[in-house]
């Protein structure tokens, strides 16, 4: 069965703290009729630092979307290999175990994909596969998931490189001044992440089944509007309220599994403001400790889109992981609305049959 191994993070070093945040939207919309409500909603976040991979001088200009479409392909050409390397080495594999790369982002576009860069770049055979995935936003860390693990069972000695690239910062635009794009200002940060789905071994979450969740009639709650400036991205103010229709899904599908929801023994979910993970808790009849990975990547590292999920089970990882066969939830949440959610137990290392050389030992040659 496949197992998604740990994954690896890096974030830019351009540190913004909520003092800062709040400080720029009382300078920068002084007069903005609706002020005082979109600080008390950036305060509400719990967002206490965010990454960003420019100078927040910088970040504030708009020098037109080719410029800044520009910096998205650059710092991911500079970021990945760093996080790719990482994840192969979690894995214990090498670039050439890898049979399918998964590239997620909503921040940036590139045509080839940044998978066609990585492959004749960083050593991946050629015949290595291609999915990326643009338009699933916050949820395509989820949804990554849940297609490699499906390529697993397609191909059952199969390894899978998921990657995610996420600079939000790049999609501030300063003439967008509705609430909701004042309080995303305050919310969301810049993160790479990458993460191996092994065919065989592995430590990590043995993925056992997966599935999607779209809302009816919600297309217009999380959107982009994209127009020459690049992308605006829009949020309705029911969006807190997702979790009302989008809980029973997870209860669904663990149900179909024949698991509890309210008793697996830990839920990795994307953390898309402080009132998601609340609901959550109230809504599957959790307790608010089972959230604490994710409530720590909000907080520390502000809403990093698809890299949370990744971030968030990096975090448990680091904890010790959990019990042999603990079950749990993955669970990514996005524009559609749309949930993306795996159901999996916790696997120790097992025997690598026919192991090639690791990352660490390769990469000399190829970078």
């Amino acid at each position: 069965m496949a197992t998604l191994c740990r994954p690896s993070i890096a974030v830019p070093d351009h540190v913004l703290t909520m003092e800062q945040t709040l400080e720029l939207a009382r300078t920068l919309h002084a007069d903005h009729p609706q002020l005082g409500l979109a600080l008390r909603l950036i305060e509400n976040t719990g967002v206490r630092t965010r990454h960003i991979v420019q100078p927040i001088e910088e970040t504030l200009r708009h020098p037109g979307f080719e410029p800044r479409n520009g910096i998205y392909e650059a710092e991911a050409k500079r970021r990945v290999p760093q996080v790719v390397f990482g994840a192969l080495d979690h894995a214990g594999l090498g670039v050439r175990d890898i049979d399918l790369i998964v590239y997620v982002s909503c921040t940036g576009f590139m045509m080839p994909s940044l998978t066609a860069w990585l492959i004749n770049t960083l050593g991946f055979a050629n015949d290595t596969r291609q999915l990326p995935i643009a338009q699933l936003g916050c949820a395509a860390g989820g949804a990554a998931i849940n297609r490699a693990h499906d390529f697993c069972l397609a191909y059952p000695q199969a390894n899978v490189l998921i990657v995610a690239c996420e600079f939000c910062s790049l999609c501030y635009q300063p003439t967008d001044l509705g609430v909701g794009s004042l309080l995303s200002n305050g919310l969301f940060g810049d993160a790479v992440a990458a993460a191996v789905v092994r065919g065989c071994g592995g430590t990590g979450v043995r993925l056992e089944r997966n599935g999607s969740h779209l809302v009816p009639d919600t297309e217009d709650w999380i959107s982009y509007a994209v127009k020459g400036t690049g992308f605006h991205f829009l949020l309705d103010k029911r969006v807190p309220t997702t979790m009302k229709m989008l809980a029973p899904a997870l209860r669904t599908l663990a149900t179909a599994h024949e698991w509890d929801v309210s008793g697996l023994d830990f839920h990795i979910v994307h953390a898309g403001g402080p009132r998601i993970l609340d609901d959550l808790c109230h809504y599957l009849g959790v307790e608010p400790e089972m959230y604490r990975y994710s409530r720590a990547t909000l907080t520390e590292r502000g809403n990093i889109a698809s890299c949370v999920v990744f971030d968030a089970l990096d975090r448990l990882f680091e904890d010790g992981g959990a019990e042999e066969s603990a079950r749990g939830v993955i669970a990514g949440f996005g524009p559609g609305i749309t949930a993306e959610i795996s159901l999996g137990r916790w696997a120790a290392a097992e025997p690598l049959a026919g192991r090639r050389r690791p990352a660490a030992e390769q990469r000399a040659g190829v970078v």
